[in-house]
């Protein structure tokens, strides 16, 4: 069964809308999209079945945009894997029976690259998911994103349509991303961490692990590009789960260098063998995305330069 492709005069509800992914579809779509939805996590709490259901039997979203839910970076995930875990299965349990529920025409999941086995043959490709074992760190949040894809193939396959929609970015950056020490991923916490060096005129950084594992990230606008061409596609033109990457990874000392560069800062960076290094390597072959015409347009250093822009700006400014 086919579904049409994207309507922006539909109820569109966007989950997550405060977030780094669920801000840049809100920028994307706001404009020409009348009936777009958001809830505050005050006004919606997605871990609540009840809430979920009343709200979408009020509603009525014709498409989901799935941006919800907790994520951080490696100590955030080693210090709270029950969080972690928990709140990301009961959002996903419960939009997603809601939506099939309720006749949702379209909801895109994210998955997330951690959910490749460790060991895994690089670039990583749809296929070898559930192939090994997941990097120890982020299991609990790689086993719920495993099982938010597997529901969203299995509603497909029971109800015999493509309305659920599971992509696999990489790791996500980009304006409003989170800057908290705990929290962030590698590129907003290296921003932070050159940004305070420089202010506190420190000579030298010290940095976790060997900075030789290679990371592939996404500037969160090229990523919303993606989706919104794949969401006013033809489904069945797709197998999903489908990756969305750059199809370039860089070595974590590499990033280190051109934020260093673009931050201004001219101490020394010192590489704290000690601390876990985490996965190698995490390519994804997006080779399917990239044959259907969309291509990433903002590349790393330009990314960085935009994100410190708004870091400057927005948490720097609030901070003072």
């Amino acid at each position: 069964m086919k579904t049409r492709g994207l309507n922006k005069t539909d109820p569109i509800y966007l989950a997550g809308h405060q977030g780094l992914l669920g801000s840049a579809f809100l920028r994307r779509l706001e404009s020409d999209s009348p009936n777009l939805i958001v809830r505050k996590r005050d006004e919606l709490d997605l871990k609540d079945q009840s809430q979920v259901e009343s709200f979408f039997d009020e509603q009525r979203p014709k498409l989901v945009i799935m941006a919800a839910g907790l994520v951080g970076g490696i100590v955030y995930n080693r210090d709270y894997p029950a969080d972690f875990i928990l709140e990301n299965l009961a959002i996903q349990m419960n939009t997603m029976k809601a939506a099939q529920r309720t006749g949702v025409e379209r909801f895109l999941f994210f998955g997330s690259s951690c959910m490749y086995p460790k060991d895994c043959p690089q670039p990583m490709s749809e296929d070898m998911l559930l192939a090994g074992k997941p990097e120890e760190t982020s299991m609990p949040y790689a086993i719920a994103k495993l099982a938010g894809v597997q529901m969203c193939l299995a509603f497909n396959r029971q109800h015999k349509a493509v309305r659920f929609l599971p992509v696999i970015p990489n790791t996500i950056y980009g304006p409003n991303d989170n800057f908290d020490p705990q929290k962030s991923h590698v590129i907003p916490a290296l921003i932070r961490r050159f940004h305070e060096a420089k202010t506190d005129e420190s000579k030298s950084i010290a940095l976790w692990g060997s900075g030789s594992p290679r990371r592939e990230s996404i500037y969160v606008d090229d990523l919303v590009d993606a989706c919104v061409q794949l969401l006013d596609a033809d489904t069945e033109q797709f197998e999903f789960p489908l990756n969305i990457g750059t199809g370039r990874d860089y070595e974590i000392r590499e990033i280190a260098d051109i934020i260093k560069k673009v931050v201004g800062y001219r101490g020394r960076i010192e590489w704290d063998g000690s601390k876990p290094d985490g996965s190698p390597q995490k390519l994804l072959d997006s080779s399917k995305i990239l044959r259907s015409g969309w291509k990433p347009k903002v590349e790393l250093d330009e990314g960085i330069k935009k994100t410190y822009d708004w870091f400057l700006k927005k948490v720097m400014k609030e901070a003072a």
